[in-house]
């Protein structure tokens, strides 16, 4: 082999190891804490649980039980996965129609909205999801417009769980209207002309043609957003309720507030495997995109 080869080889082996040390390995750690292993570099934190689950030889799964079996946290994944669920989904229908706005409307006002949608990427996530609060609980400025102008009672969705949702739509939005706009801006004008002068109409060429053909920025949104809003704790622990919260914050109060690391770590994999998952939805999309490029070719 070439000098030049292994040169290259070793470089690209940098970000592997990287992650496989920063990564993959406090990841194999966590697994085995929640699964009993409490020796090894698990020996500190496992000091610092009260209810600690120790194996004696192989995995136990106690830990797990004793989490499905807790309302609490049933109550905490089900918020969790309707948060996430109605996050995707509002991102993916306001991102792409901010994203055909722009690809097929021309005029001042599409400059404008081209430059607003990327404003939440300037404000971090800490101030705006306390702006949003502030706005829209109780006592803000919507519930005071409301009441003023209309005379009607408003709740306000601050520290509410729809309050979560409008929090992670605001800070997913400008990554899913750049993919998104990214891939109609890839669609060849010549095509969509072809099938105007066929008689298709605006309704059939969105879902015949633009759609197929933004499938995988589609996949890419919705999975990056749904991993996004899973492992989530900012904006859920500023702008949720006390219960039932997300899992990223239940998380961090089974560590903090009840000294359970193990349920802690117990948790975080949960949430890992749940993020897997939605990985290998992406990775599949993926695969299924590249075979379908290459039949065209």
């Amino acid at each position: 082999m070439r000098k030049s080869n292994v040169i290259a080889m070793l470089v690209a082996l940098i970000p592997i190891v990287f992650i496989a040390i920063f990564v993959g390995i406090p990841i194999l750690m966590a697994i085995a804490f929640s699964l009993g292993y409490t020796g090894g570099p698990n020996t500190t934190v496992a000091l610092l649980d009260q209810n600690l689950q120790v194996t004696q030889s192989g995995p136990i799964f106690s830990v797990y039980s004793h989490l499905i079996s807790d309302l609490s946290f049933q109550k905490d994944f089900w918020s969790t996965i309707w948060v996430t669920a109605l996050s995707v989904v509002l991102v993916l229908l306001i991102g792409w129609g901010l994203a055909l706005y722009m690809r097929f409307t021309r005029g001042w006002l599409v400059n404008i909205v081209s430059s607003l949608y990327i404003v939440p990427l300037f404000i971090p996530v800490v101030i705006a999801s306390y702006a949003l609060v502030t706005f829209w609980n109780t006592n803000g400025f919507m519930s005071a417009l409301i009441e003023n102008v209309l005379h009607l009672h408003f709740a306000g969705i601050g520290y509410t769980s729809f309050g979560v949702v409008v929090g992670q739509v605001w800070t997913n939005i400008p990554f899913a209207v750049l993919m998104l706009a990214s891939g109609l801006q890839a669609v060849p004008d010549p095509l969509i002309e072809a099938a105007r002068d066929t008689g298709a109409s605006q309704l059939t060429i969105l879902r015949r043609i633009i759609v197929p053909l933004n499938t995988l920025p589609t996949m890419i949104v919705g999975t990056f957003t749904g991993i996004g809003v899973l492992g989530s704790f900012t904006v859920p622990d500023l702008m949720g309720p006390t219960a039932p919260t997300m899992l990223g914050v239940s998380m961090s109060r089974y560590y903090q507030s009840f000294n359970e690391p193990q349920l802690s770590t117990a948790v975080a994999v949960i949430v890992f495997l749940l993020a897997a998952g939605l990985g290998a939805l992406y990775v599949w999309a993926n695969i299924r995109s590249n075979r379908k490029a290459g039949a065209t070719q």
